[in-house]
């Protein structure tokens, strides 16, 4: 990584470093989770045939304004101590004046400030121990796939000392106290209906904070009285571990007062007594379960460990006079927000309500007729179709503003399950019929349930259906693969015959042999014909010098007008009607039932697109499929698609998932990302 010393005049987005994900959450419900990963500056260039995938290059600032220096800019930012991962600007005007910059997601993330709403993206109000009513402005600036806020006169009224060190920007804060903390009398019992409880932790002074979330607490069952009756399994699901971390040290006495105690030596029982405790008439009680685990000091630090039962979450913020933090454990925490991010581009997050219950939605909208602002399917590497990342990390890489994760792929491969395409190259054929969105660069849009109809056809005629083209999902019958696949192909299924295809003809057949054990390489010039099971009795009939060509067409034909498409799954709505039919997209039952975390796609009749995240409900579990498609309806949806969805579903803007911690995100194999041209 080049110090920033001796590379100036490069942007922050060439000094993006190794990854390593903060666990830090700030809003409550729909976490926003930061992590600062690498961009791959020195990666390979894409193959000829995808060189409109953006390069992985740095990208540099506008040139500067006479008697004004370029800035600087880094990837790590040391505060109070503590190295992490944060892209940061620093300005020397023409006076001589120094102005700091940190990406939007550093500053929510490390320092706990508020965004609130805003109509105008230039300028962003925030609230960090303060008044929501008189809020601070801070002016904005956008660059190579990140929003910064000048944070110069908010350090100096905070009292921060601010310095760049190479690609460090060190930032110390004022000590502070920790005085109290009180939670509120109301008991939380596992067993009765979500409640709210309220958390006050009093400051001397103003001082960053993080909330980080956790793994699954384990907890002990409750054992029978009766030895012959089994201990019956428990049907809530269990608490999750929540911390607060906040820059400042608590009093002793308050480490003591949440440190746990040993239970207490029981005296010795009469035997009365102790028949009456056995007797099977006499059921467990559940002891009222407390929030605060623990508190504890740790490198000039005070964490807060919280257990939060299911179905509750922390919602965290500030006030002052006195300065405090206020952590707000309850089931419906998401902050309600509407903020203009960019030109074009607009960040909100609302509880929808259907019926009685309410669902937590946070989405991004984009005016794709916005000039500067561009749809593409982004996908892990460049050169292959096979591998998984987090939508993070594959956004960074791709310098997109904005992403969401896109449509199904194995697991266990890492290869898709589903329609790719990019500037009219099929990277991923589509697969059992199913919904698809395609757009061009135009801002129009298709949405439809998508067939590629491919076709072998030899010197007299004869005509061979190829079922999938690059593809992981496989079934008796012939199968394509181009060099979009990659520069080789590994065998998906035992025994398959390999038919290589140079310039339209013939050239070898090979075996498969056993799954993964051979890797064939794909020419540049053609491609290869896989016959798997019961189609290798057509090997017969290609023979070695057999001229053949492909006839290929989309279905319904429409879709073969657009250079973009990504296939998911199942369709939602079409001209705001809702035509969901999963099944027959061929999802299974238990697929079509289950409530589960959502990710979509639409447009709306003012011609926007909306990237959407729908998490659990207020006390209970995510919507079902048909759920997806009424909240789409209700948000004023013309045509929507469902995309991959559960621990998938990732929604990122500017270097942060908006939507949960990256803890909780599973690695992706592609996405739609949004982009930003420079100085748009």
């Amino acid at each position: 990584m080049p110090n920033c010393c001796q590379q100036q005049y490069r942007s922050a987005i060439s000094l993006i470093g190794n990854s390593k994900f903060i666990r830090a959450t700030f809003s409550p419900i729909l976490l926003t989770a930061l992590c600062l990963g690498t961009t791959y500056a020195n990666a390979q260039e894409s193959p000829k045939n995808l060189k409109s995938i953006p390069r992985l290059t740095s990208q540099l600032p506008a040139s500067a304004k006479p008697g004004v220096r370029s800035p600087l800019a880094g990837n790590q930012i040391s505060l109070n101590g503590r190295t992490l991962p944060g892209t940061w600007l620093q300005q020397t005007g023409r006076s001589g004046q120094i102005t700091t910059h940190l990406s939007d997601g550093v500053f929510r993330q490390l320092i706990g400030v508020n965004f609130l709403n805003s109509s105008n993206w230039t300028r962003q109000p925030i609230q960090w121990f303060s008044s929501v009513k008189t809020p601070q402005v801070l002016a904005t600036r956008q660059l190579g796939g990140y929003r910064y806020l000048d944070i110069t006169n908010f350090a100096q009224t905070s009292g921060w000392q601010i310095q760049a060190n190479g690609n460090i920007l060190v930032i110390a804060t004022p000590k502070a106290q920790i005085t109290n903390i009180i939670q509120s009398q109301e008991p939380v019992y596992a067993s009765a209906p979500l409640q709210h409880t309220q958390i006050l932790v009093n400051l001397d002074r103003p001082t960053p904070w993080q909330v980080a979330q956790g793994s699954v607490i384990k907890t002990t069952p409750i054992l029978s009285a009766d030895p012959d009756t089994p201990t019956p399994k428990s049907t809530t699901p269990p608490n999750r571990e929540w911390t607060v971390t906040l820059d400042g040290i608590a009093d002793r006495t308050l480490i003591e007062r949440y440190t746990p105690q040993p239970p207490p030596v029981a005296p010795p029982t009469s035997l009365p007594e102790l028949l009456k405790q056995l007797s099977p008439a006499t059921p467990p009680v559940a002891a009222p379960e407390t929030i605060i685990e623990k508190v504890e000091v740790v490198n000039n630090q005070t964490i807060i460990h919280l257990s939060v039962p299911f179905g509750l979450l922390p919602q965290v913020s500030t006030v002052a006079d006195p300065d405090r933090l206020i952590i707000d454990i309850q089931p419906d925490p998401l902050e309600e927000r509407d903020i203009s991010w960019a030109s074009g581009l607009v960040w909100r997050q609302h509880y929808i309500s259907l019926g009685t219950e309410r669902f937590p939605v946070v989405w991004l909208e984009v005016n794709p007729r916005k000039v500067g602002l561009t749809l593409k399917p982004m996908w892990v590497n460049p050169n292959t179709v096979m591998g998984t990342a987090p939508l993070l990390e594959t956004a960074q890489r791709y310098l997109a503003v904005a992403a969401i994760n896109g449509g199904y792929f194995n697991r266990n491969n890492r290869l898709p399950l589903g329609a790719i395409r990019r500037d009219g190259q099929w990277l991923s054929g589509p697969i059992l019929n199913r919904g698809a969105i395609a757009w061009n660069d135009s801002g129009e849009f298709y949405f439809g349930r998508l067939t590629l109809e491919e076709a072998l056809i030899t010197a007299n005629n004869q005509r061979l259906p190829i079922l999938y083209l690059n593809s992981a999902y496989v079934q008796s019958g012939i199968a394509r693969y181009t060099p979009a696949w990659g520069s080789t192909y590994t065998p998906l299924t035992d025994n398959e015959i390999i038919l290589v295809v140079q310039k339209d003809q013939i050239t070898n057949q090979l075996p498969g042999g056993k799954v993964g054990e051979k890797t064939i390489p794909i020419p540049q010039n053609g491609y290869l014909l896989t016959l798997r099971a019961s189609a290798t009795s057509n090997a017969s009939q290609l023979p070695v010098g057999t001229a053949i060509t492909i006839s290929s067409a989309t279905a319904p034909a429409d879709f073969s007008r657009y250079p973009y498409i990504i296939g998911a799954g199942p369709l939602l709505i079409q001209n705001r009607q809702i035509v969901l039919d999963a099944k027959a997209e061929k999802f299974s039952n238990a697929f079509i039932a289950e409530k589960a975390i959502r990710s979509g796609i639409c447009t709306t009749p003012t011609g926007t697109v909306m990237i959407t995240a729908v998490h659990n409900r207020v006390g209970g579990y995510g919507p079902t499929l048909a759920e997806h498609a009424q909240l789409m309806q209700q948000m004023g949806c013309v045509d929507a698609l469902n995309l991959d969805g559960g621990s998938s579903t990732s929604l990122y803007l500017g270097g942060q998932l908006l939507d949960r911690s990256p803890s909780t995100a599973a690695r992706v194999h592609n996405g739609i990302g949004i982009f930003l041209q420079p100085g748009k």
